[in-house]
């Protein structure tokens, strides 16, 4: 029996610890969308896909199904694929020249040969080929015809792991798809050379492609590549060319400045450049707006700012007559009452809409129109900017609270308000503007009566932003000095202004809240086993309090451990517990995070988000639709009771002393076969032994005196690692060792540091 629990331990161990150090990881979707009632094909890019056996796509009228998998061979199969080719050339050349004696070339050979061409063109060796994107999927997407347009994520998950969210769109115009991209493979361009075949030809890489409008076009742009698409229009059309890209793919990790920087121009029928664009206000897409001036064929022409390009450098583009909104105004309103928006851009149906939403933040209008517009909904009293206050003479009287909705109307112009305060009274001025897509670049300063600056901020970063890399909203706090009358200038940064830049500029004492993000926006878990998430603060106006951690609605089984994040902490490591059951369908999960404010319970969401990296260095929390859980394998019966935490929680640790932890055990020979290991192990805490004892292990915790302070508290998150599994030793790069695969992972340990 304790041989059986060793080998049933270490297979169901063994297969987390495989798809953990090995998950799925995807770089690009190509095509990333498709049109409502269509059937077609994908090419999903990225690492460790190999194993992939379904492909999930958020929201209801689309299914997924996957097709087929390709990596480049290795160079000995390659090698040896090869030297047969050369074998059956050797045969067929002798065959015709009638010396082939009793050799003589058959149809099997012909077959064969044929089989190698196409193995050795469809998955050739590449030592060049990135290994961010080395593996690909063919995924047979089908979207219903009732199904409803915007955007989705797809994800695909291997038997035992779920991979990141990528961005999929559902739209209503026609689909022109290029066909999708291969990297550059200079060895297989040298062999089929040698084999007599036509290498591709050098230089830049150039696309043409004619085309009806309206359409939506996707693309990938090469090292060099210029994609050029031509079309009729006719004069007098209000054309709009929408790039998407970054929208697509937010971050490359290993590239400056981190997206693919698309440029469009529009050329005549002659060849003559009648616009180009490279943003839109701040945004990296592009966006080109073009009055036809006479009927004819006109040419897009879509490339990267300095040509760069490989196979996640993918693009769609929508073209033609469509309703885009270039701004919105007020850039928000209150909860509970009735919002009437005016519109501004290009093609709209409508110069005006009516919002009526009582769930403060930030949300997405919606409307006729194809692009996507953020919209604040607050629950302070709301005014509008008076059009006079340009000077302290004329500046507009605030009674705070308020939020007051207005414009930068014009370069170089400043916006004045006046409040009166006391002494002591802490006040909070901060913009909303380029949160809500507008172009303004704000500066608030905060002066007495006799013009003394009391306080002023350019940017403040909200860390709750994930798309945003310049944080060009302002934020400041002071304490008032003295009774009396203060003002707050805004103006823009770059001494810019329009009718775009419009701003929500809210005045208060400190409101304190919070808003939560929670990493990663995929999980999977093993049949009643654990695994850690990390939920993120992002405090407000000073708010310090504590934050307990839950689920909400979750099916039954699910649970969490050390759901706490402390007093003045921005994050908490803690673990979630799969029930013993596992499940073909994802399962979207919420966490939600309750505070005390004022002596008033809080409860905000956690939205799902991906950490992400930027050009190498900066990191990025980027939201996503749901926190999607796969639950894989059943539950042993000698797993039942496995893991579990003995011993009462929070754990307390003295100074320089130690604790005691005891924690249940599988069966068998549980602590020859795999060692416990802290992760992301808070500073001053180690973890000193693991001992076997009757009812399982006994963990052992140091604390070091010096490092944890007295009221230090947090989760202690232990991975199971087999024993097996040792990094290879690089004493040249001694931080940048490969980290050990964990099998399972305990439930989270909470702790508290004691007063000397």
């Amino acid at each position: 029996m304790k041989t059986f629990h060793s080998i049933a331990l270490l297979l169901l161990l063994g297969a987390t610890a495989f798809a953990q150090q090995g998950g799925p990881h995807l770089a690009y979707v190509y095509p990333a969308g498709g049109k409502v009632g269509a059937t077609f094909q994908i090419t999903v890019g990225g690492q460790f896909l190999m194993t992939v056996s379904n492909a999930f796509v958020t929201g209801p009228g689309v299914t997924a199904t996957v097709l087929d998998h390709q990596r480049p061979m290795n160079q000995k199969e390659f090698n040896e694929l090869r030297d047969r080719l050369k074998e059956l050339q050797d045969k067929f050349q002798a065959t015709r020249k009638r010396n082939a004696g009793t050799n003589v070339w058959t149809t099997a050979d012909a077959t064969e040969r044929e089989q190698i061409r196409t193995r050795i063109l469809k998955n050739p060796p590449n030592r060049t080929a990135n290994p961010a994107m080395i593996d690909s999927v063919i995924v047979k997407i089908s979207i219903a015809a009732n199904a409803a347009p915007g955007d989705r994520e797809i994800r695909l998950a291997t038997p035992n792991a779920l991979s990141n969210p990528l961005r999929f769109c559902i739209g209503t115009l026609a689909e022109i798809t290029k066909l999708a991209a291969k990297p550059a493979n200079p060895d297989l361009e040298k062999f089929i050379e040698k084999m007599g075949g036509q290498p591709a030809p050098v230089g830049t890489p150039k696309y043409e492609s004619r085309i009806s409008v309206p359409a939506s076009v996707n693309g990938q742009i090469m090292p060099g590549g210029v994609d050029r698409y031509h079309f009729q229009a006719k004069g007098g059309q209000q054309l709009v060319i929408a790039a998407s890209a970054r929208q697509l793919i937010p971050y490359l990790a290993d590239a400056v400045p981190g997206w693919f920087e698309s440029v469009l121009t529009l050329y005549d029928a002659k060849g003559k450049e009648l616009a180009s664009e490279e943003r839109f206000h701040f945004q990296p897409d592009p966006v080109l707006h073009f009055e036809v001036p006479r009927d004819g064929e006109y040419t897009v022409e879509i490339h990267d700012s300095i040509f760069r390009g490989r196979e996640d450098f993918v693009y769609r583009l929508a073209i033609g007559e469509l309703p885009f909104v270039t701004g919105i105004y007020p850039l928000g309103g209150k909860a509970g009452e009735k919002t009437s928006v005016a519109l501004t851009g290009w093609n709209l149906p409508e110069k005006s809409l009516s919002f009526d939403g009582a769930e403060t933040g930030i949300v997405s209008l919606s409307g006729k129109f194809i692009n996507a517009v953020p919209f604040a909904v607050d629950d302070l009293p709301e005014v509008s900017e008076r059009e006079s206050n340009h000077t302290v003479e004329t500046a507009q009287a605030l009674t705070l609270p308020v939020i007051v909705n207005g414009h930068i109307g014009k370069p170089g112009e400043r916006d004045v308000f006046q409040l009166t305060g006391h002494a002591g009274q802490q006040i909070v001025a901060e913009i909303f503007a380029r949160r809500l897509n507008s172009p303004l670049d704000s500066f608030l300063r905060l002066t007495d009566a006799d013009g003394k600056q009391i306080a002023f901020n350019d940017d403040f970063e909200d860390k709750g932003s994930g798309l945003n890399t310049h944080h060009a909203d302002s934020y400041l706090t002071a304490t008032l000095p003295a009774d009396g009358t203060y003002f707050i200038h805004l103006t823009d940064t770059q001494g810019k202004g329009g009718p775009d830049f419009a701003f929500r500029l809210r005045v208060s004492e400190p409101q304190p809240d919070f808003a939560l993000r929670v990493v990663p926006s995929s999980l999977s878990l093993r049949a009643g086993l654990s695994a850690p998430l990390t939920v993120f603060a992002v405090r407000r106006d000073g708010f310090t309090n504590a934050i307990t951690l839950a689920l909400k609605d979750a099916p039954a089984g699910f649970s969490l451990s050390g759901a706490r994040i402390a007093e003045g902490k921005d994050k908490a490591q803690f673990t979630v517990k799969a029930p013993p059951q596992s499940s073909e369908n994802i399962v979207a999960l919420a966490v939600v995070g309750q505070a005390v404010i004022a002596g008033k319970t809080i409860t905000r969401d956690a939205v799902p988000a991906e950490d992400m990296m930027q050009a190498f260095l900066y990191r990025h929390l980027v939201p996503s639709q749901e926190l999607a859980v796969t639950v894989a394998g059943q539950q042993r019966w000698f797993m039942r009771d496995a893991f579990k935490i003995l011993s009462a929680t929070p754990v307390k640790l003295s100074p320089g002393g130690a604790a005691r932890v005891r924690v249940s055990a599988p069966p068998g020979n549980f602590s020859e076969r795999f060692k416990l290991e802290l992760d992301n192990a808070p500073e001053g805490i180690s973890l000193t032994s693991v001992a076997a004892i009757p009812a399982g292990l006994e963990l052992v915790f140091q604390c070091d005196a010096e490092k944890m302070k007295p009221g230090a508290t947090g989760n202690l998150i232990c991975d199971v690692v087999p024993k097996n599994q040792e990094p290879a030793a690089n004493p040249k790069k001694p931080g940048n060792q490969p980290k050990r695969a964990a099998a399972a992972t305990l439930p989270a340990i909470p702790f508290t540091v004691l007063a000397e």
